[in-house]
């Protein structure tokens, strides 16, 4: 089975999915939620697949989604006639076909996912990874969500199920990111260790849930999830998908758009954020490493 935007390898138990558009620090276009979707319910009918490994290839796991261009990579789902169509939208936001649905396949899938998080993780390649069941990063990985700024709002809900009031008004209200350091004190993500040690941990914990029966882990991850679900989890991402629409169609979104058009990216989001000294806009000590690199690959489990 061939994908566009990502590469499948399975050995020793273990699933791996590696989001392959390094060139664009894998940002989210179609069909890449479909064949993250196609590529879980693959590791899910592997009798001999415990456990799912989702990684970024490249310096980054996920810089959300490309709006490059104009965000016209999702015209035919979101337009009509060149024009946002809100119907579409708010079609697409409370059926199946749309992002989120596709996410929630790791969060609903029996056998464990962890998320291996290095680099840029943010916008919607955070709700990807938070939809997971572990979250390990390198120290120096940036995770957050800039379009709490300006063109979003929070797609899955992950943010604010994994943080306490406090914290997630917080980060909804600034968007300001977190290294890998910060998102494990915040109680965001699992663990964080170095870089270099980054895959070996992941290996390590995925090896100790394979020793697992697979009914058992099944049963207890089907559990938890169901305690959240009853917090009300699915009218959360009813609604945030509907308010994300909305606020990609404001006039200061639109304008945002229109200055990445006729100015590129890099001037949008150094606007957005040069108030802030973030993301692209902070000093090299607040940015991922660049030598912290992933092959495009999937070595051998």
């Amino acid at each position: 089975m061939s994908y566009q935007t990502l590469l499948y390898d399975s050995a020793d138990a273990l699933a791996t999915i590696t989001l392959n558009r390094p060139e664009r620090l894998n940002t989210i276009v179609p069909p890449m939620p479909e064949e993250l979707e196609a590529a879980v319910h693959r590791a899910i009918a592997d009798p001999q697949v415990k456990v799912i490994v989702l990684r970024g290839a490249g310096r980054a796991f996920c810089a959300g989604f490309d709006f490059g261009g104009g965000f016209h990579h999702w015209d035919e789902a979101l337009t009509t006639d060149g024009a946002w169509d809100p119907g579409k939208d708010f079609a697409a936001a409370t059926s199946q076909l749309g992002a989120v649905p596709k996410f929630m396949s790791l969060w609903r899938s029996p056998k464990p996912v962890i998320a291996q998080v290095h680099g840029w993780c943010v916008g919607g390649g955070s709700d990807m990874a938070l939809c997971a069941d572990l979250v390990i990063a390198s120290e120096d990985a940036r995770i957050g969500t800039s379009y709490s700024r300006m063109w979003g709002c929070y797609l899955t809900g992950m943010w604010l199920y994994r943080l306490g009031l406090t914290r997630a008004k917080e980060y909804a209200l600034t968007g300001k990111p977190l290294s890998g350091s910060d998102a494990v004190q915040a109680g965001l993500i699992n663990a964080a260790v170095p870089f270099e040690r980054l895959q070996e941990e992941v290996r390590e914990r995925a090896a100790q849930l394979a020793a697992i029966p697979a009914s058992q882990l099944a049963a207890m991850k089907l559990i938890v999830n169901q305690a959240y679900e009853n917090m009300g989890l699915a009218s959360t991402q009813l609604l945030g998908p509907v308010l994300d629409g909305l606020m990609r169609n404001t006039p200061e979104a639109r304008g945002f758009i229109e200055l990445a058009e006729s100015e590129g990216v890099a001037s949008a989001i150094a606007r957005r954020d040069g108030a802030f000294g973030d993301y692209s806009q902070a000093p090299p000590a607040g940015k991922p490493d660049p030598e912290n690199v992933i092959p495009a690959r999937p070595d051998p489990a």
